[in-house]
């Protein structure tokens, strides 16, 4: 038996795993206790990728859709040719416009997929690049460009120093937090509790982490943060809590800031978002009051209509208050490529352009998610005829399944490069069978400038790839070939595809011989204030833009969410997402031991107050509506979530996806048929979709 040290790719952490492997095979999974970041600590779907790796629903071979629906294996020689045959051929008729990639978030997780997709993307000439961002955090990547004059630029809390930690829209207990890469993150918050830090969760539930007994909560409306961070900032400003000193060295544009958030006092917001007034002004002068004070915002928030307010008012809070580049409060976090702040160097008034819906814009190369239906159905110059989809499944993650599976069923060509022949799979006219974690090389990727302790570590391959798999940069680069594009398989059938990684690796000071000398990888220096300012920050003019010019619009939509929200109907339902610590988006649906009991369902989670007004029976089949859709299933009460709120996991939908057949025999209800799409369903600073806090009338199925 062969003990091989490795790291997890489901998740910003990257935790140390340690694979076990007898002739060949990979035949077991444990955390790696002498891991020097994870320390031993992995959760379950970590230790899951093992069922995943050996599921025989994988896809091993290459497959194309026969016109009576079945699919059938063919070479790697022949799919390239005839996705390339067919590619031209639509490129002749429509244009380079017509060709569209959907890239999902396990991408963000591979450091070496870009090496083969960046040339076929560049060599299609196509802009039309969508992805998973525009369901989960493109506003985050928005909100900095426009504050720091990055989208790569998002400052962590310092959490072994501060003395005051608030955490908004996120559980880390469940998803192990975002844009925060930190193992064990509940263990880290209880040492920052036992050293005396005070920790708020804002959240419209009672939360896993807070019912852990780590933090207390303030529970909140949905999609109503915004006007709580506002609130916030009103105190802190009123009670001189500003560091008046850093605003005039550091910051522009502070009257207009002053000016937004003199509309929002605690007493007005309270009814808005649920919170009472007092207890905003408790944050504020416990926030003002602490030596060092730190905020964190994730997915729960980022999903809203206005997540790109959000956090411009979270980069606000640190910085107006002092707490931005000082120990215990928010530091930018460097890791072993320095230049990784001012690599997403952008002016984003440059990044608009006319198109076919209006007004639009890339935020970080993606367009809007919610308009790919839109492109495929609509027909003219500019029309989305061939789809490739890498390592997603948008037709269950994003909005509006109905009419987006209409658009996939009209493409002419779809090909889907993935694990499993997923929801979307299904549709695909190519299945390309792409490596797991276990099957290649990679080094930590997702988590660099974002790291809680810096660290880096290379792992090389495990196992050798199961029938015909191949890594994403090798599908890509032998697409590039097949369409005679320039590739990395130019240089030969074994290309240095970790070149780009060695140059980034030397400006860190670790060399690529030094890194895979060490199987655990290597400890970098921790997270160090005082550098930001001169050194990371990237607007012209070296200061913090504290109310941006471009939100102006953005502003004005507030004001009027904040009108309707204020006359609001009693007893009105909004919608949320709940996170489940056993699934993770719809990757981990085919594996057993994560789908039984009662967790082979999905429910819709309701307060029992709102449940008994309804007269809805816990157990009984409701139909929920929205302005979008309509869906049915099971009702399940819930006490810890705020009165005026449902809830349900997203993931679900599997009724036509027999290429998983555990996923299909316990297929739940895909809730984003709940969500609208197409112009005017998301936010066109940052092109996040509005995921979260949808309006929802809920009723009795009869039997």
């Amino acid at each position: 038996m062969q003990e091989i040290r490795t790291f997890c790719r489901v998740c910003e952490p990257a935790c140390g795993l340690v694979a076990q492997v007898d002739d060949g095979r990979l035949v077991a999974v444990k955390p790696d206790r002498a891991h020097p970041i994870s320390k031993g600590w992995a959760c379950n779907k970590g230790i899951a990728t093992l069922d995943i790796h050996r599921d025989p629903d994988r896809l091993a071979y290459p497959l194309k859709r026969s016109i009576s629906g079945t699919f059938d294996r063919l070479s790697w020689d022949l799919a390239a040719a005839e996705i390339a045959g067919r590619l031209r051929d639509i490129r002749a008729r429509h244009g380079d416009s017509s060709t569209a990639f959907y890239i999902g978030n396990p991408t963000a997780f591979n450091a070496l997929i870009g090496v083969g997709l960046a040339p076929f993307i560049a060599g299609l000439g196509t802009r039309q690049i969508y992805g998973a961002g525009t369901q989960d955090c493109s506003n985050k990547f928005a909100g900095s460009e426009l504050v720091y004059g990055s989208g790569t630029i998002h400052p962590i809390p310092d959490f072994d120093h501060a003395n005051y930690i608030l955490i908004l829209g996120s559980n880390p207990s469940v998803s192990h937090m975002s844009f925060v890469s930190i193992a064990d993150p509940i263990n880290v918050l209880r040492q920052a509790a036992a050293r005396g830090a005070k920790i708020r969760f804002v959240n419209p539930r009672r939360i896993e982490s807070v019912k852990s007994g780590v933090g207390d909560l303030i529970q909140i409306r949905p999609d109503t943060d915004v006007f709580f961070l506002a609130a916030l900032l009103h105190e802190l400003d009123r009670i001189g809590g500003f560091d008046e000193s850093v605003i005039a060295r550091r910051g522009k544009n502070v009257a207009a800031l002053r000016s937004f958030i003199a509309e929002y006092s605690p007493h007005r917001v309270a009814a808005v978002t649920g919170v009472p007034a007092e207890i905003i002004r408790e944050a504020a002068r416990d926030w003002a009051a602490a030596d060092g004070a730190t905020v964190t915002m994730s997915t729960g928030v980022n999903m809203g209509r206005h997540g790109t307010l959000a956090y411009w008012l979270v980069q606000a809070l640190s910085f107006v208050t002092g707490n931005l580049d000082r120990r215990g409060g928010n530091i930018e976090s460097v890791g072993y490529y320095p230049s990784a702040a001012r690599s997403g160097s952008v002016d984003p008034a440059r990044t608009f352009f006319e198109g076919r819906f209006g007004r639009m814009r890339h935020v970080r190369g993606a367009l809007p998610g919610n308009l790919l239906a839109d492109e495929i159905l609509t027909s003219g110059e500019g029309q989305v005829r061939a789809l490739f989809v890498v390592a997603g499944n948008p037709l269950l993650s994003m909005a509006d399944e109905l009419r987006l599976r209409r658009a996939f069923e009209s493409l002419e060509l779809l090909v889907c490069i993935d694990l499993y022949r997923n929801a979307t799979g299904e549709l695909a006219h190519y299945l390309l069978p792409s490596t797991d974690q276990f099957e290649r090389a990679d080094v930590t990727y997702a988590g660099l400038g974002l790291q809680h302790r810096p660290h880096v570590q290379y792992t090389g391959r495990v196992v050798e790839p199961v029938g015909g798999r191949k890594e994403e940069w090798w599908i890509f680069a032998r697409l590039c070939r097949a369409m005679g594009f320039k590739g990395p398989l130019d240089e030969g059938d074994t290309p240095n595809v970790f070149a780009r990684t060695d140059r980034m690796l030397q400006k860190g000071g670790v060399s690529w011989a030094q890194l895979q000398a060490q199987p655990g990888g290597i400890v970098l220096p921790p997270l160090s204030p005082g550098r930001f300012y001169d050194e990371q920050l990237a607007t012209n003019d070296g200061k913090v833009d504290c109310c941006p010019p471009l939100l102006d619009d953005a502003i004005e939509h507030l004001r009027r969410t904040f009108v309707e929200l204020e006359t609001e109907p009693p007893g009105a339902l909004r919608l949320i997402t709940k996170r489940d610590r056993f699934m993770h988006n719809s990757w981990f649906h085919n594996v057993e031991k994560l789908k039984h009991d009662e967790r082979a369902r999905n429910y819709l989670f309701m307060h029992p107050n709102d449940a008994a007004r309804l007269n809805l029976d816990d157990g009984h089949m409701v139909r929920v509506r929205s302005a979008a859709g309509s869906v049915e299933l099971p009702l399940k009460h819930d006490a810890d979530l705020m009165p005026g709120v449902v809830a349900a996991t997203h993931g679900w939908g599997h009724a036509a996806t027999p290429g998983m057949r555990l996923a299909n025999e316990r297929p739940g209800v895909n809730v984003n048929r709940l969500l609208s799409s197409g112009p005017g369903s998301y936010d066109p600073l940052s092109n996040m979709a509005f995921m979260t806090g949808v309006p929802v009338e809920v009723e009795a199925v009869e039997t």
